[in-house]
């Protein structure tokens, strides 16, 4: 893209001779932007397995969504009553109705274990707590995957990363670590997205270049008659990637069906506390990114901390939750693409099973519950279970880490295999006793 600059030495339309050259090259030399485009409409035949993963800062209340205690002392079980759902003996909070009724498309693990007390997205995205993450320069899974599989489309980014920034700062999506910036998502929240519009180059000269390859082509069309009409397609639509992008297309929701939109709701872009926004756009863009081919999309989703006020604010915020979490999996599966895309919601830890004097839960490392959906994991399913007040596991505990290696294990991908940093020291995604949960696979 820069090379179309040129350099300071200027013909009378305004072109220098380098990029006369350069420009002419894309047109009839190796042909390497159409060349991709072409790799790009062969890459659209094909679908590919991707993740979205919901990160609920501030860590959510396991008791008062998807692991209720109805029997247990009041000052334990709450206010919030348990309703069936669609799958018989699996019941949810009162305020997830349409959660309830796509329960046989989910698993939920109740008994999500080893985390450490830290409010931190870093476990939740590398396997590791924030202090080792930051000090041996650990990568975000997205940027493992985009190591090891690279993009599905010559023009699309594997791993795009929708966080906001938040005001706590550990609850930021961490980056590529010693992989290297060439595996660093694209963050959506500031210049990544808008960088990838064309904004330094006017349209006018677009034109110049346009109207340069065309009589370059015309020339080339003198000499062979034969095999252009898909190569001059593919000089149209070179333009087209230059001048636009699919991914800022995708990110732009006003293009979507508008009764899709009103289904997944909307939210609202404003922050929550220090965390994120309950802004249900980001879960629709999320499926967007995806089908335009990206692998991986990270979603920072509300703010769930709730020491104080906790059923007066879940009151408030979990029906926003309920609509558009529901909406994405039931569009996965309209759509088809559910048995390619898992999507997985979970925060960095649970809530305490007693009730404080504030009508607060508050941090709880040794247990929470994970909501799972696609990809080719058993449906309608309950993993494991907590004891009678939801404080720790009682049967089937599942660590952390096993989770992402089952993210990994759904891409295809051995969390064991070496892979090589910037330096060229062979490293795994996840240590060698993390293993994929064997009753999801």
């Amino acid at each position: 893209m820069h090379a179309l600059f040129g350099s300071p030495r200027r013909f009378c339309d305004g072109l220098s001779r380098r990029s006369f050259v350069q420009a002419g090259a894309l047109g009839v030399g190796g042909l390497t932007l159409p060349g991709l485009l072409r790799a790009e409409s062969a890459a659209k035949s094909r679908s590919h397995k991707a993740i979205i993963m919901v990160y609920l800062s501030g860590g959510i209340a396991h008791q008062d969504t998807f692991d209720l205690k109805p029997d247990a002392p009041a000052e334990i079980r709450g206010e919030f009553k348990p309703i069936d759902s669609s799958v018989p003996g699996m019941q949810v909070c009162e305020h997830l109705p349409k959660l309830a009724r796509v329960m046989d498309r989910c698993t939920v693990i109740r008994s999500v274990v080893g985390q450490r007390d830290e409010h931190s997205s870093f476990q939740n995205l590398t396997g590791y707590t924030m202090g080792e993450t930051q000090r041996l320069e650990l990568p975000h899974f997205g940027s493992f995957v985009s190591k090891i599989q690279g993009p599905t489309n010559p023009v699309v980014p594997p791993f795009v990363d929708l966080f906001p920034t938040m005001q706590h700062r550990p609850y930021n999506s961490t980056g590529a670590g010693f992989l290297g910036p060439a595996y660093q998502q694209v963050r959506a929240d500031g210049e990544d997205v808008a960088s990838m519009k064309l904004r330094y180059i006017e349209s006018p000269q677009f034109r110049h270049r346009r109207s340069l390859l065309e009589q370059l082509d015309a020339l080339r069309n003198t000499a062979s008659q034969s095999g252009l009409g898909a190569m001059d397609e593919n000089y149209r639509r070179a333009f087209d990637v230059l001048t636009s992008s699919r991914v800022v297309e995708a990110m732009d929701v006003e293009r979507e069906d508008p009764k899709v939109r009103d289904r997944y709701g909307k939210g609202s872009s404003k922050h929550l506390g220090d965390g994120a926004p309950l802004w249900n756009d980001q879960l629709l863009i999320a499926r967007r990114l995806i089908e335009a081919g990206v692998r991986v999309v990270t979603v920072g989703y509300g703010f769930w901390d709730t020491h104080g006020n906790n059923f007066a604010h879940m009151k408030q915020h979990l029906p926003t939750f309920d609509t558009g979490l529901s909406a994405l999996i039931e569009d996965l599966v309209n759509r088809g693409l559910d048995r390619d895309v898992q999507v997985v919601v979970w925060g960095e830890f649970g809530r305490t099973p007693k009730i404080n004097t504030n009508a607060g839960r508050d941090h709880w490392a040794p247990v929470q519950a994970a909501l799972l959906a696609g990809g080719d994991i058993p449906r309608g399913m309950v993993l494991g279970a907590t004891d009678k007040t939801g404080g720790y596991a009682s049967e089937r505990p599942v660590h952390y880490r096993d989770v992402l290696a089952t993210v990994y294990h759904h891409l295809g991908i051995d969390p064991h295999s070496f892979v090589r940093d910037q330096n060229d020291r062979p490293i795994t995604p996840l240590p060698e006793d993390c293993r994929p949960i064997r009753e999801l696979i």
